[in-house]
C-alpha cells in the first residue's frame, strides 16, 4: 500500500509538471511577459521563463523512472515549496499580482492557488517519508561516486 501511494503522488506529479510546462510553453511569450510584470522577477524574467518550465519537465522525467524518483521527490516537495513562498510573498508585499502560471491554474483565485500549492507540498513529503520508510521496496541504484 505504501509503494502503491508513493506511486500514485509520482504520478500526480508527473501529470503536474507535464501540464504546467505545456501550459507555459504553448503560450511562451504571454508567460515571459507575465514573468517580466513581477515586481519580485522583472530582472530575471527571460532566464526564469526557459528554467521553469525546463525543470518541470525534466522533474517529471525523473519521477517516471525508480532509480531517480526519490531525488525528483525532494526536487518537487522544493519546488512547490518556492512556488508557495512566492505566492505568499506576492500577496503580501505587492500591489500588482500578475499570474505566470499556465492552464487552469491561472483561473485560480490566490487562495485557492496557495491551497493547491500546500496541498501538493504535504503530498511530495508524504511520498518522500513512505519512500524512505524500510518497509517498502523500490527498484533503486546506488549511485556511486
Amino acid at each position: 500500500m505504501r509503494k502503491l501511494t508513493v506511486d500514485v503522488i509520482s504520478a500526480l506529479f508527473v501529470l503536474l509538471w507535464v501540464y504546467a510546462a505545456l501550459s507555459k510553453i504553448t503560450d511562451f511569450d504571454k508567460f515571459k511577459v507575465q514573468l517580466g510584470q513581477s515586481p519580485l522577477l522583472t530582472a530575471f524574467a527571460t532566464w526564469v521563463a526557459w528554467i521553469i518550465p525546463t525543470v518541470e519537465i525534466l522533474l517529471a522525467v525523473l519521477l517516471a523512472i525508480p532509480r531517480t524518483r526519490l531525488p525528483a521527490l525532494y526536487a518537487s516537495f522544493s519546488l512547490m515549496v518556492m512556488f508557495t513562498a512566492y505566492i505568499v510573498a506576492i500577496t503580501q508585499f505587492s500591489e500588482y499580482i500578475p499570474c505566470s502560471c499556465g492552464g487552469i491554474l491561472q483561473h485560480m483565485s490566490w487562495n485557492a492557488h496557495l491551497v493547491f500549492n500546500l496541498l501538493f507540498v504535504g503530498l511530495a513529503l508524504t511520498a518522500i517519508i513512505l519512500f524512505l520508510n524500510p518497509g517498502i521496496k523500490h527498484n533503486t541504484a546506488t549511485i556511486k561516486t
